[in-house]
């Protein structure tokens, strides 16, 4: 599994979203996992990565908050609560 964290300097939610990541690799157990961090200079290189704002968290290279993705992480929350 490859994670990577897209952002732009001067964006203020980066560094929460990077400890945030942290936090939750080590919940489900992937503390080895280490994301790569993607800063995103320029409209172009946006366009060219798909990046959709600042942080978005990839996995796979997929958006982790995308609808399918996210309905699946949310339907595991809800069925581990029950």
């Amino acid at each position: 599994m490859e994670i990577t964290l897209q952002y732009f300097d001067g964006c203020p939610n980066w560094l929460v979203a990077r400890e945030r990541l942290s936090e939750a690799l080590g919940i489900v157990g992937l503390t080895a996992l280490q994301p790569q961090l993607q800063r995103v200079e320029t409209p172009e290189e946006a366009e060219r990565v798909g990046f959709q704002g600042s942080p978005t968290i990839l996995i796979d290279g997929r958006d982790a908050l995308s609808a399918p993705l996210h309905r699946l992480a949310r339907t595991r929350v809800s069925l581990a609560t029950l």
